[in-house]
């Protein structure tokens, strides 16, 4: 921990003055540095960046402000700003408290993990309300240049998924989906690891430094990728509640499978890329899903039953 730097953030950020305790939040992938900060009457995230990420990281902070605006279940936004001398950015939040969905679930009954994944899908479709300037690329065409990338990726990456002639295969046959999507906001992380139960409740949404443009129906791959292996209860509830109780429509199936589809090749890429010591779970993962959908023979995943007898 650098303590030059947390006396700079106490010294400066006025919000920070005679706080307790600076504590740092070492769990996740974030390049950003977070730190729980402790005062007499409230707690704070404070998190950190480098000066260069200024504008993006501006762009963020905006879009906490837009999500509070909604009522969005979030850290509140509350100051944002610099400290040239440190080469360093910061934005202060309020802190969620509570803990992961992903330690909670496992020991709540099934009609509380149901319930959660109702309330998270419902949050989702809060967040999906914030539409893109006019000014942003059609998603097609975004998505598209991003596939390529990570196909060449893959196929110099020595690493090949179990059948993956059949996947890729699946994967150009539904392409053309893509066309004309909307273009909404993206938590794009937005899984059982993200998301803050408290009291048996949902209590917030988190992590939102991965956000972007294009179709909404993209967030809900992590539901496949990550959320199912924790709580099937709680995956199926997020899909319902996202759409208001209803069972979705066919074309819900067909996209959320083809992006699931593509981040298997993506999610090669990027362990090697950021964790490569972690490929074996990673890989353990991407068999899951193969198995899940049947080799991508399959749109609905097996897990999903349809069934809400919880």
């Amino acid at each position: 921990m650098n303590n030059n730097l947390i006396e700079a953030f106490k010294e400066h950020i006025p919000l920070l003055q005679g706080c307790i305790s600076v504590e740092p939040i070492l769990k996740g992938y974030s390049s950003d540095n977070k730190y729980l900060v402790r005062m007499r009457d409230d707690t704070y995230l404070l998190r950190s960046f480098d000066l260069a990420m200024l504008n993006a990281k501006e762009a963020e902070y905006e879009a906490l402000i837009n999500m509070m605006d909604r009522g969005v279940l979030c850290s509140r936004p509350l100051e944002f700003g610099s400290l040239p001398a440190h080469h360093t950015g910061y934005m202060v939040l309020t802190y969620v408290e509570g803990e992961e969905a992903s330690d909670v679930l496992p020991a709540l009954s099934e009609s509380e993990q149901l319930q959660i994944g109702i309330a998270a899908g419902q949050e989702l479709y809060k967040i999906h309300e914030y539409e893109a300037p006019g000014d942003v690329f059609p998603w097609y065409d975004r998505k598209m240049a991003k596939h390529r990338g990570y196909l060449d990726k893959y196929a110099a990456s020595g690493i090949k998924i179990r059948n993956d002639a059949r996947l890729l295969a699946f994967i150009d046959d539904h392409l053309e989906l893509m066309k004309n999507r909307p273009n909404r906001f993206q938590h794009d992380d937005y899984h059982v690891g993200n998301l803050i139960v408290k009291d048996r409740r949902l209590a917030g949404v988190i992590d939102f430094n991965r956000w972007d443009w294009g179709d909404p129906l993209h967030d809900f791959l992590k539901v496949g990728m990550f959320s199912a292996e924790v709580s099937i209860p709680f995956s199926m509830g997020q899909i319902r509640g996202y759409h208001a109780g209803r069972e979705p429509e066919l074309d819900f199936w067909r996209l959320y499978s083809l992006y699931l589809a593509m981040c298997l090749i993506s999610s090669i890429v990027w362990i090697q890329q950021v964790k490569p010591e972690e490929t074996d779970i990673m890989m353990a993962k991407i068999n899951k899903v193969m198995a899940d959908h049947d080799d991508f023979g399959r749109i609905i995943p097996r897990w999903y039953t349809g069934s809400f007898d919880f």
